[in-house]
């Protein structure tokens, strides 16, 4: 029975991404948890600053080796080589893992020693003891990135080999890890109990997915050949993505370090409503970028374009499809989830209107946000690294300006920060420079959007993009028509429940919720949208015997 789990195979792109989004639901729905647990701990106060600071650091590390590097570029590379024979593939996969376990173990260490000036430069805005306690928990979670760069390797192995249910664990299981550490750790060790979690749900991330490994056939062998043809083919092609990931992660140190200057909790708003966003990124875009992945890379190997412009054009569409409306009710519906998972224990009130419009914004680029992993990985699936590096550049070039700026523009009274406050309900609160951060980001996600599929139809010349356009303007149309019911329920609602209870509240949320959902549906079906089709037969088929 354990066999035949870790050896289940997935036949369709659509059923292998709503796989992930199921699992990415159960993952997701575990993080809720752990935020809900946090916030009714600490609060929105300096303690979460520092634990959300001290994630920088790994974070970077992880994002620039590995989703940088293993992940991106690692499954087309071993495509090529497990075609020409499979104990090529083999050797890759054992060279890979080792190699860069030694790069993972030395840049940490390298880092953790000096910690102490790099949490200076992170935070400006902490005093000394903030800082101190940064540096400790920092160190700690530098266990995170080299976990996480083994379980990467085997991420890739799973994806070409389509054994999705098992990878689709890993992510459960590190939540799970971080709940560990709330729950056991954090009395007994204090803060640094939350760093024990990180490290022991890195740990469980890479350990729920090395029997699958097993099972498709890989076999582990101390090989370290620095000079392996397709190791040093996935060093130059991770290059650009390196400085591309680099340049994000950079980002989000300059948005911390912002954070760290505003008023106490900044930087906990920030993350809270950020984690909140990546709800539908996780399950939808995310989802069906790593699920297309190796169907495209296939593809594009076997010089089967048409092939490749149908998956291309199928996958978008959905995810538009999906991700568009749920948007739109995420921002009609903002203040109701933020108060019905983080409004408990110590999280008051001013925190949770000021997480709400820092949710609110990151809506308007949720279309963006959770289509750019999937543009981006059509380019990697033809080892075309250099563009979607570049944008991202640009992209978070023009984040950093829209940070300081619209920071600067949310301190002080005028006509835009008026409007702001009045559309998102921010009457009488002082300071709500932290409201600029998410907002930049909303922008500087579409112009990457935007940038990418001009760059990517230039690649390409045809990408079916009329098919495309006519989905995308019927989604929108479909959503803002929701969107009117979904409001109209609210109002009734509020008039009818009690407003103050949690019971209340999720009655409303649930049956707004509902309503949005087939509205939504029925009118896709008047309009007959071939994207509900897909979604179905694509379920069918998994079901149905070949």
């Amino acid at each position: 029975m354990i066999k035949r789990f870790f050896n289940s195979q997935t036949k369709t792109v659509t059923f292998a991404a709503l796989l992930l989004g199921v699992s990415a639901l159960i993952s997701l729905f575990l993080g809720l948890i752990r935020d809900r647990l946090l916030a009714g701990t600490f609060g929105a106060g300096k303690d979460l600053d520092i634990y959300f600071a001290a994630f920088r650091i790994p974070d970077f590390v992880y994002g620039i080796l590995i989703m940088g590097g293993v992940t991106a570029v690692f499954l087309p590379v071993f495509a090529e080589y497990f075609k020409k024979s499979e104990k090529e593939g083999w050797d890759l996969t054992n060279n890979v893992l080792n190699c860069f376990l030694l790069l993972l173990i030395f840049f940490c260490g390298i880092l953790a020693i000096f910690t102490p000036w790099l949490i200076k430069f992170i935070t400006p805005g902490f005093g000394p003891e903030q800082k101190a306690l940064a540096v400790s928990l920092t160190r700690i979670m530098f266990l995170s990135p080299i976990f996480l760069g083994m379980s990467a390797v085997f991420s890739g192995l799973l994806h070409y080999f389509s054994r999705f249910l098992a990878y689709s664990l890993a992510p459960v299981f590190y939540n799970l890890g971080l709940i560990i550490g709330i729950l056991f750790f954090l009395p007994v060790f204090g803060l640094w109990g939350l760093a024990y979690g990180v490290a022991l749900g890195a740990f469980l991330h890479l350990f729920i997915q090395i029997p699958a490994a097993k099972i498709s056939g890989f076999k582990y062998s101390l090989s370290f050949n620095f000079k392996y043809p397709g190791l040093m083919k996935i060093f130059k092609l991770m290059i650009p993505r390196t400085i591309g990931t680099a340049a994000y992660h950079l980002n989000l140190i300059v948005i911390t370090a912002i954070g760290s200057t505003l008023a106490v909790g900044s930087i906990a708003v920030f993350n809270f409503a950020n984690n909140l966003q990546s709800f539908p990124l996780s399950i939808i875009g995310a989802s069906f970028a790593l699920a297309s992945f190796p169907v495209l890379s296939r593809a594009w190997v076997n010089g089967q374009k048409q092939e490749f412009l149908e998956n291309f054009s199928s996958v978008f569409r959905q995810i538009l499809f999906l991700i568009i409306p749920i948007s739109v009710l995420m921002f009609l519906l903002r203040a109701q989830i933020v108060r019905l998972i983080l409004g408990t224990g110590n999280f008051g009130w001013l925190e949770t209107r000021l997480t709400a419009a820092s949710l609110g914004l990151f809506c308007f680029g949720i279309f963006a946000f959770g289509s750019v992993p999937f543009l981006a990985r059509v380019f990697y699936s033809f080892q075309n690294t250099k563009t979607p590096v570049a944008i991202s550049l640009a992209s978070v070039g023009l984040n950093i300006l829209l940070c300081f700026l619209l920071v600067w523009l949310f301190s002080f009274p005028n006509l835009f920060q008026g409007f702001i406050v009045n559309v998102l309900e921010l009457d009488g609160i002082g300071n709500i420079g932290v409201i600029g951060l998410p907002l930049a980001l909303s922008i500087s996600g579409i112009f990457q959007f935007g940038l990418l599929l001009f760059f990517l139809r230039k690649k390409l010349g045809h990408i079916r993009l009329r098919e495309i356009r006519s989905s995308f303007l019927k989604i929108v149309l479909v959503s803002i028509l929701m969107g009117v019911f979904v409001y109209l329920v609210l109002q009734a609602l509020a008039g009818l429940v009690n407003m103050q209870t949690f019971a209340g509240i999720l009655i409303q949320t649930m049956m707004a919720g509902l309503v949005g959902a087939l509205v939504y549906i029925l009118i896709a079906r008047i309009l007959k949208s071939p994207e509900i089709r897909t979604i179905k037969s694509s379920i069918l088929r998994q079901f149905t015997k070949s």
